[in-house]
């Protein structure tokens, strides 16, 4: 990878919406090979896919709770039937293995005609090896960058 290829990907980080001439034009390419670049760039797995950014009224509305998850143990069984469960979970929208107290800290979106309550209870407490769960709530989000 080179620096043309660190300018596409921070190119198309920014805005994947635009037309191989905008992207060209930006990193200084011909559109064709900029095409090229994006296409090698797939294929080696630097670019892992392209989404919409939805608007909160989009998604429902939705809050925002940071969930710190500490499993019964760490043995590997444990965390794997987790993340397995988790993969399965459409209100869970990331979750990351991390150091210090907790094992795991999820981004959990609730739609405003749900409850933290219910998807507690029912969905995050019901998953394989929770011993505790810790939550969160955000009251703003700021952008990276404003």
């Amino acid at each position: 990878m080179d620096e043309t290829d660190r300018k596409i990907l921070a190119s198309l980080a920014e805005d994947s919406a635009g037309t191989n001439d905008a992207l060209g034009a930006r990193v200084g390419l011909s559109p064709s090979a900029a095409h090229r670049r994006v296409k090698a760039l797939e294929a080696a797995g630097m670019i892992l896919g392209y989404r919409a950014r939805l608007s909160a009224a989009a998604r429902g509305n939705p809050s925002t709770v940071f969930v710190q998850v500490t499993l019964v143990d760490q043995r590997r069984q444990t965390m794997e039937a987790f993340e397995a469960a988790l993969r399965h979970t459409r209100e869970v929208r990331e979750a990351h293995l991390m150091s210090g107290v907790s094992d795991y800290l999820l981004k959990v979106l609730v739609p405003e005609t749900d409850s933290y309550e219910r998807i507690h209870r029912v969905i995050l407490s019901a998953l394989p090896g929770v011993h505790r769960l810790v939550s969160q709530f955000t009251i703003r989000t700021l952008e990276a960058g404003d």
